[in-house]
């Protein structure tokens, strides 16, 4: 009976592999230590927890854009690109690559529909200018506006100050009253100066 070339190298493969798979390192139960002996219904939370760490120990680390954003890096900031020491410009940067939530106020008399509908056109108008937002409704005239990206909520806080319908922006603790402001006294920057 012959055997063609390809046949013998399959099983010849196939062989190979059985024997690997038989040979390889087990652990006898008595290397094993107290908590890999019991069943896995019994683990207690510290028990996993020894189990991810030795399931992740040959492991290569995360990249950094690829960690979660607790423990990525703090962005290194240039203190030379930034020309006019406005504090807003270092907030700016120290917040690039961070999540950032600005909250929105619609003027007062605004019902929750009115709320929803113009939020939703702040937030198409921020994602057609490559603002990424999400958004959120907190109260009747209240909205949260997300960004993954923080350095982008200056850009936005600018755009929804000159909305006819828009109370006050608030940015870190800072707000800026809006066209619809209640107290009148709007925030004038420089350029309006």
């Amino acid at each position: 009976m012959l055997i063609n070339s390809e046949t013998f190298i399959t099983w010849l493969i196939i062989g190979c592999v059985f024997i690997r798979i038989s040979a390889a390192k087990k652990s006898k139960d008595g290397d094993k230590p107290a908590w890999a002996k019991k069943d896995i219904r019994d683990y207690s939370e510290a028990d996993l927890e020894r189990l991810l760490e030795q399931w992740e120990e040959d492991e290569e680390p995360l990249e950094d854009d690829e960690l979660p954003e607790h423990l990525r890096p703090q962005p290194q900031i240039d203190f030379s690109k930034i020309k006019d020491q406005n504090p807003e410009s270092i907030l700016k940067l120290s917040k690039k690559g961070r999540t950032l939530m600005t909250f929105v106020q619609v003027d007062s008399d605004a019902t929750r529909e009115e709320t929803e509908e113009v939020t939703k056109l702040w937030q198409s108008a921020l994602w057609n200018n490559h603002i990424q937002a999400e958004r959120y409704l907190v109260d009747d005239n209240r909205a949260i506006f997300l960004f993954k990206d923080g350095s982008q909520a200056w850009d936005a806080k600018d755009y929804l100050i000159e909305q006819d319908r828009c109370a006050s922006v608030t940015v870190e603790n800072k707000v800026y009253d809006g066209k619809k402001s209640k107290s009148g006294t709007r925030e004038k920057s420089k350029d309006e100066l």
